[in-house]
This record gives C-alpha cells, sequence and structure tokens, in this order.
C-alpha cells in the first residue's frame, strides 16, 4: 500500500493535472500543429466527424492503434491485480492505484504526441456513433449502480434495478475503462471548445477509475460532479455543431434533478431552490423558442431512464433463465 499520499489528495492532484493538460492542448495546438489535409464530408451524412486524414497511412493508424490497445490492456491488467488481491477500500492509495495514475499520465503525454506527429485517432477506422454510445452506456450502468443509494426517481430506489445491477459492481471496472479509453482515443488531440471540454471530461473519468478500492472513488460529491460535466460537454457540442441545443441541455440537467441530486446531502430548501431555477429555465427558453417543441426536454433524461429499466430486466430474466436451466430437475416418483 501507499498511505503517503491520501486518496483525497490525489483527487485534487489528478484534477489539478487535467486542468493544467487541458491548457497544454490548447497551447501546442496554437503553437506546433499545423492542420493537414482532412477528409471531406461525404454527401448524404447528416453527422461527420471531420477530424481525419484525408490520405491515412499504415504508421498514422498503427500509432494510435498500438498506443490505445497498449493504454487498453494495462489498465484492464492493474484493475485484474487488483481484484485477485481482494483489497479493502483505504483512505490511502493502494500500489496499483499509484500505477493506474502513472500509466494513465504516461498515455495522455503520448496521445498528445501522436497527434502532432501522426494526427490521426480511432476515428479513422471506427464510427463517431460508437465513441458517443459506448459513454452513453457507461452513465445508465452509473445509474443502476447508484440506484441503491439515492434511487433513480426523486429519492426513491427501484428493487428490481438494485438486484440486476449486483454483478456491475463487480465488473464495472472492465467495462468503464473500455468505453472512457476507446474515447480517448477516438479523438486527436486537436483544440476546439468541443474537444478541450471532452479531454477534460475523460482526464476526470481516467482520474476516477484510478482510484478504485479508495474512499475518494466513492465521494459523492466527486462522483456525481464527474457525472453533471456530461451536461456542459453536451451543450457546447450541441452549440459547436449546431444541434438543438435545448434538447441536450435540459435532457442532462433533468436527469441530475430527477436522479442525481439525491444523492447529495441538500437541504429540502436547496432542492426546491434548483427545482425553481430549473423549470424557469424551461420557460424562458421554450417562450423563445415555442412551447410546441417543448415536448424535447424529456428526450434525453426519458432513453437514459428507459433503458436502466430495459436493461434491468433483462438482466433479471436472463438470470432467472439461466439458473432455471442450471437447476437439478426434480426426480418424479415412479
Amino acid at each position: 500500500m501507499s498511505n503517503n499520499i491520501s486518496s483525497s489528495l490525489a483527487l485534487k492532484l489528478g484534477i489539478t493535472f487535467s486542468f493544467l493538460f487541458s491548457g497544454l492542448i490548447w497551447l501546442t495546438d496554437l503553437l506546433w500543429l499545423q492542420e493537414p489535409l482532412l477528409l471531406p464530408k461525404p454527401d448524404g451524412i447528416p453527422f461527420w466527424y471531420k477530424w481525419q486524414l484525408l490520405n491515412p497511412d499504415f504508421i498514422s493508424r498503427s500509432s494510435a492503434w498500438g498506443l490505445y490497445l497498449g493504454h487498453q490492456i494495462v489498465i484492464w491488467w492493474l484493475i485484474f491485480k487488483a481484484q485477485a488481491s481482494k483489497p479493502k477500500y483505504i483512505s490511502g492509495l493502494h500500489w496499483f492505484n499509484v500505477a493506474a495514475l502513472m500509466a494513465n499520465a504516461l498515455f495522455i503525454s503520448l496521445h498528445l504526441l501522436q497527434t502532432h506527429l501522426f494526427y490521426d485517432g480511432l476515428a479513422q477506422d471506427v464510427t463517431e456513433e460508437s465513441a458517443q454510445y459506448s459513454v452513453i452506456v457507461l452513465l445508465i450502468v452509473v445509474l443502476m449502480m447508484e440506484n441503491q443509494r439515492r434511487g433513480l426517481f426523486f429519492g426513491k430506489p427501484l428493487d428490481f434495478v438494485t438486484r440486476a445491477s449486483q454483478g456491475l459492481r463487480k465488473y464495472h471496472g472492465y467495462y468503464f475503462a473500455w468505453a472512457t479509453i476507446y474515447t480517448f482515443w477516438y479523438h486527436p488531440m486537436v483544440m476546439t471548445q468541443g474537444h478541450l471540454l471532452g479531454f477534460f471530461y475523460m482526464f476526470l473519468i481516467l482520474l476516477q477509475g484510478s482510484l478504485f478500492f479508495t474512499r475518494a472513488h466513492l465521494n459523492p460529491k466527486w462522483t456525481i460532479f464527474v457525472e453533471v460535466m456530461v451536461v456542459i460537454h453536451a451543450l457546447l457540442v450541441a452549440l459547436m455543431n449546431s444541434h438543438n441545443w435545448p434538447m441536450f441541455l435540459f435532457g442532462f440537467l433533468g436527469v441530475f434533478m430527477v436522479t442525481q441530486m439525491y444523492g447529495l446531502p441538500l437541504s429540502q430548501k436547496m432542492r426546491w431552490l434548483l427545482w425553481s431555477l430549473f423549470i424557469g429555465l424551461i420557460v424562458v427558453v421554450y417562450n423563445f423558442k415555442g412551447w410546441e417543441q417543448s415536448y424535447e426536454v424529456i428526450f434525453v433524461a426519458g432513453t437514459e431512464w428507459a433503458f436502466v429499466i430495459l436493461v434491468s430486466g433483462l438482466i433479471l430474466f436472463f438470470q432467472s433463465a439461466f439458473i432455471k436451466k442450471l437447476a437439478p430437475q426434480k426426480k418424479t416418483k415412479s
């Protein structure tokens, strides 16, 4: 164990690193990077990720894929070794926390270097939807696992969601590591508002993942902060790409208001104040936009809640079917 540094201090240092490295992305883009020829948007494709080389080669592809696989394997190995040792949650750091923090810092630095030398990320070979939905599923799994503590609707937990999420608590680290690292290597480290905030968000998730089996990993204020960061990121990306920003803003804010807020130690007066501000903002926006489109407020949040319920139901169904299949058949009397 490495108890000389507390996990809370490591968390603060990790957040500071995330801010500073986001600034370094901006600075190196400004002083070093010269944008190469990029692949033009094909006709008939509504959503297009333009940060892809027009003429990729073996080196540009292998640099991204090789570093991605190295990053992925190292973190998965550390999760495996950590779980095999059956550690307790501590206020300090385990050896594997230190290793994970160092590994993530190393591969974050290598990604910046790789961008400026070869530019391309995984976007050249995989779809943008695969990166987006990998993180969306991550957020849905968090809602499932946190249901027992804070509930799904207004602080009320759903018992069947709690039962369905028991296995996720043990193995979610493998999926979270894949979703985060895959999305991280999808993008080149270029300087746009969406990219900078997106990488900062990925740094925070990588930091959270590095602190597994520590008290900081369970800190509800920190974990909800990481969840809610998606509100700002989704809003900026929607504005940057001229998408329907109110749908994303109120959708992800709705998840906070109905679900995530009830995991924080807030007074009832504070909750009513937040609800008043949330509803007031909806009234202001749709007075200008038109109330006939106000139904879109529920799209994002409703989709997340629906998938929590659907996935939980499917898990319980398959668990029940598997148990029945394995159960020994009772012998009938002759």
